[in-house]
């Protein structure tokens, strides 16, 4: 199969295991041109009924038997291995990333599987004596919703996926409308893996993910997303009492302290913010540079800005693709306009790049401050303000003067300065001397403040989709 030419007729929905026609279909647009080039399907209220109820019945078995669980996971994670050329094709096209990092994305996908495969589900006796036998005991909750977002579609949807059926949970997911292809494929691939029903992947247009909230057969919502859409999910599950976890926005901070060599970090630090087109939750998008080695911060990081190469995902060599989707391309250019009104310099890119498509120039701005809205809002995208500081204090100020704590990172010559500085910073995870480099399958993840709800990765998300239930007898034997 070429990578040129993706299977779009495997964007089907299954529903117990089938593959199941639906009343209408959408729109999917190729960020890479701005025009449709595909069709996904719009399911019915009554096909979401379809899809719970097949993941309840499902769901009656799968909990039954942890060992089968363990290698319907592993031989998810071959199929999606062998299938990983074509579904790297039509992320591509959906997504607009380069052909090499939809290929990673799939990677990363059978990496989680794996790992859960083998993570322990732990026996917990806290008491066994003459006086008493008491177990603490992890229970799968029963039928998880999880919502996912566009930047990932596939990474983030496994976050979910793998953990909540080893706890022996089933699901119904729903990936974005902007990108619902390849979630919708890697379902049609896992039809012949796993149980029917124990994983059933819908997709559709608005209002169905406020319908799945509010439905009442899932015991839990996993969501992905903005913070305002993060909140309504949690609205919507707190009149069912729904257990919730809520991986949201950011405004990333990296702290650069005086000392740094400026040559060693700045490529780690650029692609810390430009991975992906700058769309990714934990990229850092916003620096704070100490005053004595900020100029040469700015040059360097724009030096490497001039120098990426740009270009549809499917051409040898590009690395950066299209924003997205046309709203998120708008936003990225409002702000950077907004910025350069209020005093801001481009010291690289800061237009649009004149060609079809949702193209823009990787940016690096200077001459920002704490105020200007590039600094203060999450862009999500493939800008980045640089600001100076005159004291390690105002900087750790300034990194927690947001209503956002997804995660952070220090950067300095002096390790144990730079781990100090990080103690100091309210995120859920900070990195010294790289960007995101905690993001592995046995850390936990999550943000603090309006950053979302609990956490995934790790036995921390895997005990998110748990319930304890505690049983306590006379003594035994």
């Amino acid at each position: 199969m070429s990578l040129l030419a993706p299977r779009l007729d495997l964007a089907t929905v299954t529903i117990g295991g089938r593959e199941v026609s639906t009343p209408g279909t959408f729109e999917v647009i190729n960020p890479a041109t701005g025009e449709p080039f595909a069709v996904a399907p719009n399911i019915s209220a009554s096909q979401l009924d379809d899809a719970f109820t097949a993941a309840s019945t499902a769901q009656l078995t799968w909990r039954n038997d942890e060992q089968r669980r363990r290698a319907a996971l592993r031989d998810a994670a071959d199929a999606i291995d062998a299938a990983a050329p074509a579904l790297a094709g039509i992320l591509t096209a959906e997504q607009g990333k380069p052909m090499n990092d939809a290929l990673a994305e799939i990677g990363a996908a059978t990496y989680w599987l794996r790992y859960y495969a083998e993570l322990d589900l732990p026996r917990e006796i806290v008491q066994n004596d003459e006086n008493g036998y008491a177990e603490v005991l992890r229970r799968p909750l029963g039928v998880v919703a999880a919502i996912t977002p566009w930047n990932f579609p596939i990474a983030l949807a496994m976050w979910k996926i793998a953990p909540a059926l080893l706890a022996g949970n089933t699901m119904v997911i729903k990936p974005s409308p902007f990108t619902p292809l390849t979630t919708l494929a890697m379902g049609a691939v896992l039809r012949d893996v796993l149980p029917a029903g124990v994983l059933n992947v819908i997709s559709g247009t608005d209002p169905l993910g406020a319908a799945m909230s509010s439905h009442p057969v899932p015991r839990k919502i996993s969501f992905t997303g903005s913070t305002a859409t993060g909140k309504k999910v949690a609205a919507a599950a707190a009149e069912d009492l729904k257990r919730l976890t809520l991986e949201l926005g950011g405004n990333d901070p990296a702290v650069v302290l005086p000392g740094t060599d400026v040559a060693a970090i700045a490529p780690s630090l650029f692609w810390g913010a430009f991975g992906n087109n700058g769309q990714i939750c934990l990229a850092a998008k916003r620096v704070y540079a100490h005053e004595s080695l900020h100029a040469d911060l700015v040059e360097a990081l724009a030096e490497i800005a001039r120098s990426v190469h740009v270009d549809e995902g499917t051409v040898e060599g590009a690395q950066l693709g299209p924003i997205n989707n046309l709203p998120q391309y708008d936003r990225v250019s409002e702000l950077v306009a907004d910025a350069l009104s209020n005093g801001a310099r481009a010291a690289a890119g800061g237009r649009r790049i004149d060609r079809p498509g949702y193209f823009f120039e990787p940016t690096i701005l200077d001459r920002v401050d704490d105020g200007i809205r590039i600094v203060d809002e999450e862009q999500f995208g493939p800008a980045l303000p640089v600001v100076a500081y005159s004291s390690v204090d105002d900087a750790v100020d300034r990194a927690n003067a947001s209503m956002y704590g997804l995660t952070a990172s220090v950067w300095g010559s002096d390790l144990e300065e730079a781990y100090a500085v990080a103690g100091r910073i309210d995120s859920g995870q900070v990195s010294i001397n790289s960007h995101g480099g905690a993001v592995l399958p046995h850390l936990p993840f999550g943000g603090h403040k309006w950053s979302g709800v609990g956490v995934e990765n790790g036995p921390w998300g895997l005990y998110g989709f748990t319930e304890l239930q505690v049983i306590q007898s006379p003594p035994r034997g």
